[in-house]
């Protein structure tokens, strides 16, 4: 049996698999800044597996940086990477270690593997991911990495086991966090998000892209922390109309709202376009997560502005969230995946452990 989970500031996900079987799952939330061992202890009884019968776990890291780039068990070393990337995401990076202590502090002897968020990412070509800085800073480690790689992979195994994955992917993760990902052969070539998952398209709380003498005024006006605050906890739909939730912006109706929401769909079209553009055309497209997978007023809308391209949806099918949402005119597939990330860390994880016994 493999324990997955994903360990955030206030939250405790835990998925148990039989190889790729999910056969049992927990949530603890409302996590104090010292909790996470309680949590952890009150996960592995609400999952009710006797901890004997662990093989071992594997971690949700979202910041891997430019050397962790597969999937690999937790040493002193692979932890003192992962603490050296929480400048990089100081809002993941820091729960994710907790995570890590927390389980071993139970079971010292249980063997635990991470996977990266920014892994799938590691095969952008380097003029995707410098930044054109001088090189004292680009060795700093400023440059692009790229998010929700878990969850690209995952839809990209689904897509190939059904036989359906084009050459050239624009794959859509809309949740509270949102990127885009052109994916060419199974392989990430460009992404929205950038050195930090704040990058790219609107969302829940984070501004999306921004111009960087903008984040310095800000900086200049509250600090510091006060302008990561803004940007990454109270900007994004927050701040545009008083909600993250796409479904409170959908219920409101007021013009806030509605602004919000068009907000929204414009950026995802504008950095779609340059998705598209970094692998020269368009075969597919794909939604998943939240929004992706739930929202068909929003997938209508997006789907809309990238009909120049060939895109027609079938309105029907979209309106009840069917797997396939192109009318047999389009001349692209619009598809939609389940997010599957914690299968596709047991799975990596599994792999990896496989690969230390060859």
């Amino acid at each position: 049996m493999w324990l997955i989970v994903n360990a955030g500031s206030s939250s405790l996900k835990l998925k148990l698999f039989d190889g790729e079987r999910e056969v049992a799952k927990a949530f603890v939330g409302e996590i104090g800044p010292d909790g996470h061992h309680a949590a952890m202890a009150e996960g592995l009884a609400q999952v009710g597996v006797a901890m004997d019968r662990l093989t071992a776990a594997a971690h949700r890291v979202v910041h891997g940086g430019a050397d962790l780039t597969a999937t690999c068990r937790v040493t002193p070393q692979v932890i003192r990477q992962i603490r050296a990337c929480v400048p990089l995401a100081p809002l993941h990076n820091p729960a994710n270690l907790v995570g890590i202590q927390a389980l071993a502090d139970l079971m010292p002897d249980l063997p635990q593997y991470a996977a990266f968020d920014t892994a799938f990412h590691a095969t952008n070509p380097a003029v995707a991911t410098t930044y054109a800085l001088p090189k004292a800073e680009r060795d700093r480690g400023l440059r692009r990495y790229g998010f929700h790689g878990i969850s690209f992979a995952a839809l990209v195994r689904i897509l190939q086991a059904r036989g359906e994955l084009p050459e050239r992917l624009l794959a859509c993760h809309l949740g509270n966090g949102c990127s885009l990902a052109a994916i060419v052969n199974g392989r990430s070539v460009a992404t929205t998000m950038g050195y930090s998952p704040l990058d790219g398209l609107t969302m829940g709380t984070r501004t999306g892209a921004i111009d960087g003498n903008a984040v310095l005024r800000l900086a200049e006006l509250h600090g510091l922390e006060g302008a990561a605050r803004i940007l990454n906890r109270e900007s994004g739909l927050l701040g545009l109309a008083g909600a993250s939730d796409m479904r409170a912006l959908h219920a409101a109706g007021t013009p806030e709202a509605r602004f919000a929401l068009q907000h929204f769909a414009y950026w995802a079209v504008r950095h779609a376009g340059s998705m598209v553009a970094a692998m020269g055309g368009l075969d597919a497209v794909v939604f998943t997560g939240g929004i992706g997978e739930n929202d068909p007023w929003m997938r209508k809308e997006i789907l809309s502005g990238l009909g120049f391209l060939g895109v027609s949806p079938d309105l029907g099918a979209n309106a009840r969230n069917e797997t396939h949402l192109h009318d047999p005119t389009s001349r692209v597939a619009i598809l939609l995946v389940p997010a599957d990330e914690e299968r596709q860390i047991a799975i990596e994880a599994q792999a990896a452990r496989a690969r230390e016994d060859a």
